[in-house]
């Protein structure tokens, strides 16, 4: 067999020494013509080989050069150098993959993110980027344990759909139908989706929240956790063309449900991620501070990224309403000095970012649970309070992300949802289905979407969203 290796991690997390084993990896360095830094994915840390001058050919030693992947056999020893427990004294290195050093990007120095976004099929090579996607991959399993531990069913939720979730229309088509001007017309000119593979016009989906509320109604409690797309022209550190997102969806459950469940579950997988990928979340801070130090002193972070991940899984999120945040904006001295790029002055302003880090930054100092929304800044489908101005909305507010959830009780009542969608020109024949949950066995429920590269930027300490998965797609881009 071929692969009969062992991970560098492995080997050093272990107690043994003194045993043959095989490792297999990528070549960071290679010094003295002696010294070998490998690294195989599994952890940030190298492991040392040391080839003995002299023992392997000339030819073998010409192609070890960074980038490349080789095959060492040797003993397991301890190390003589600083900053290591254990190193590999090769009897055997066979070189699996060539690597021109003259041309490989990925040099033995410090590269900017910029350059590395450049790079994307690469830079998962470099100690930044195999820290967040191995602390991804431990917040994606988490996700999938927490759900499960509590009983909830997984759904798939399509990716190709014929609604508008949120009804916010900027969302990518899906069609076979010729794009040079010859598809099939209807009598005004308008596109005859008839013709086209669906039979109707269809998208890439929103959200899967519409389908997952469909499956709410037979199994009480279920999750979707997949990708989604909003072809938003939007060129910012906090937006992707294609993400992912959590959406579980309970029946019988109200707005305080809604939030506990919440709360509870941010906590959960921040906390699993720091006790299954320590090294990579000290290894992130670490870079944190020295990123912060390049800052002025004011626009320093008051935490640090392991400081600030306690804090939050040790603390209770302050939760309050959009009217009581909208005062407590309106009164502070940022709107008052004018230093608010959007100014507060009356009740029913769509918080922006700036508005929702300063709640959570600057005045509770925790993150923050808003409620009770002005129903026309929200979307159709959340309920209608009895004061007849707000929905049962909830947003959940971060520090240094601002929004990371969305969610809301949804409205049961087919009045008054079927009375929304007209007011809101939303055609009630494309979401018939949906309306049936409320005809037949309705009943009170809610659910929320957790936005999970904004999660991911909040764990790592990274700032951009581009940054978190591997490979991004915005505006003009999709590389790769």
């Amino acid at each position: 067999m071929f692969n009969k290796r062992l991970k560098i991690k492995a080997i050093l997390e272990s107690e043994k020494i003194n045993y043959e084993t095989t490792v297999m990896g990528w070549v960071r360095t290679f010094r003295n013509n002696q010294f070998i830094a490998l690294n195989d994915g599994s952890t940030n840390n190298n492991i040392q080989i040391m080839a003995e001058l002299g023992s392997l050919s000339d030819d073998t030693m010409k192609r070890i050069t960074t980038g490349a992947c080789i095959k060492a056999t040797g003993q397991i020893i301890a190390s003589l150098g600083k900053g290591q427990k254990y190193e590999l004294k090769a009897t055997a290195i066979e070189i699996l993959g060539d690597s021109d050093a003259e041309k490989f990007p990925l040099q033995p120095k410090k590269h900017s993110l910029e350059f590395l976004r450049e790079q994307a099929h690469l830079r998962m090579r470099t100690n930044t980027f195999g820290a967040i996607f191995r602390v991804r991959h431990s917040l994606a399993f988490a996700i999938h344990k927490f759900y499960n531990d509590r009983g909830f069913v997984y759904i798939h939720t399509p990716i190709i759909t014929g609604s508008d979730a949120e009804g916010a229309g900027e969302m990518f088509k899906v069609t076979t139908l010729p794009l040079d001007g010859t598809a099939p017309q209807n009598e005004d000119g308008s596109i005859n989706y008839k013709e086209d593979f669906f039979g109707k016009s269809t998208n890439l989906t929103v959200s899967g929240q519409l389908e997952g509320e469909l499956a709410a109604m037979a199994f009480s409690d279920i999750y979707t956790f997949g990708p989604t797309f909003r072809a938003e022209n939007s060129n910012t550190t906090r937006h992707l063309a294609e993400f992912w997102m959590i959406e579980p969806e309970v029946a019988f459950n109200d707005l305080e449900d809604n939030m506990n469940l919440a709360e509870d579950f941010i906590k959960y997988i921040i906390r699993y991620a720091m006790e299954h990928n320590a090294n990579d979340l000290e290894f992130l801070a670490q870079r944190l501070d020295e990123e912060e130090k390049q800052k002025p002193t004011n626009e320093r972070s008051e935490m640090g990224l392991l400081e600030k991940l306690n804090f939050v899984v040790d603390s209770d999120f302050e939760r309050l309403t959009y009217t009581e945040a909208i005062s407590i904006l309106r009164e502070s001295n940022h709107n008052k000095k004018k230093k608010f790029q959007y100014l507060i002055d009356a009740w029913g302003a769509d918080l922006q970012s700036e508005h929702e880090r300063y709640l959570v930054e600057k005045h509770f100092k925790k993150p923050v649970i808003l409620t009770d929304y002005p129903k026309e800044i929200k979307s159709f489908y959340m309920r209608q309070n009895d004061d007849g101005k707000t929905v049962a909305a909830m947003d959940i507010l971060v520090p240094g992300i601002g929004e990371m959830v969305g969610g809301s009780q949804r409205e049961e009542r087919l009045d008054k949802l079927t009375q929304r969608m007209n007011e809101m020109h939303i055609p009630t024949e494309e979401l018939d289905f949906y309306l049936d949950t409320r005809r037949f066995g309705a009943c009170p429920h809610a659910g929320f979407g957790l936005g999970f590269e904004r999660l991911i930027l909040f764990v790592t300490g990274m700032t951009n969203i581009r940054d978190v998965i591997p490979f991004p797609r915005f505006p003009k881009s999709a590389a790769f």
